[in-house]
């Protein structure tokens, strides 16, 4: 990234695979890189350098466009923020992603899935009259509505108080099973990054040379 200062450096030298299935921790102090590093794996942001592989497409080749297509068709997202649209009720905001797929069976499916997570008494509710851990529990419904190959996390459990959170992970991690998704998670938690079968720690934009280590020994 340019500046006035001079180019900035948010990330330098990274290189990583993650398999598929794998849930993946990213972890590190506020400011390391981390967010950044998973906005450019989930083809939300683009690298000034080098080359970023979802599957078979080559996101740094692609336009806007074409990102957001290979998003749509491989990619779910849970954010602290939950982001949910503040017009759209519980159903509704899970029935998007599958009507944007082209789906007829938008409204079951996005029933089933809200059923899953413990709100099927909340359907017709929006955001705002819902507590944080059910807008939480919506917005990983609606990340698993697309059928992601890869969920993307970014500090899902931020936003809430202890017991809440603790609830929500297993949650995640539930449907992350059941779906067989490839689960890649920015966090703070060192316990939630714990239950992840990989921890990818980030300093100063760099992977920490350890831990590279470490992953090039167990890596299959």
């Amino acid at each position: 990234m340019q500046t006035s200062a001079g180019p900035l450096v948010i990330l330098d030298g990274i290189d990583l695979e993650i398999n598929q299935g794998e849930t993946v921790a990213i972890v590190g102090a506020s400011g390391s890189g981390k967010t950044t590093l998973l906005g450019i794996l989930a083809g939300l942001d683009v690298a000034s350098a080098g080359a970023v592989h979802l599957l078979d497409a080559n996101l740094s080749e692609l336009d806007e466009e074409s990102r957001a297509l290979a998003r749509g068709q491989h990619v779910g997202f849970v954010f602290q923020s939950f982001q949910l649209l503040a017009s759209l009720t519980a159903l509704e905001n899970v029935m998007l992603p599958v009507e944007l797929r082209g789906d007829t069976m938008a409204q079951s499916q996005a029933r089933e899935l809200l059923e899953k997570v413990g709100l099927a008494d909340r359907l017709d509710h929006y955001p705002r009259q819902l507590s944080g851990g059910e807008q939480q529990r919506v917005a990983i419904a609606r990340a698993f509505a697309s059928q992601p190959t890869v969920l993307f996390a970014d500090e899902p459990t931020g936003n809430l108080d202890t017991q809440t959170g603790e609830r929500i992970c297993q949650l995640l991690f539930d449907l992350n099973q059941e779906f067989g998704t490839t689960l890649v998670m920015v966090t703070h938690d060192c316990g939630l990054a714990a239950r992840c079968g990989r921890t990818i720690a980030i300093a100063g934009g760099r992977i920490e040379p350890a831990l590279r280590e470490l992953q090039q020994a167990v890596a299959p």
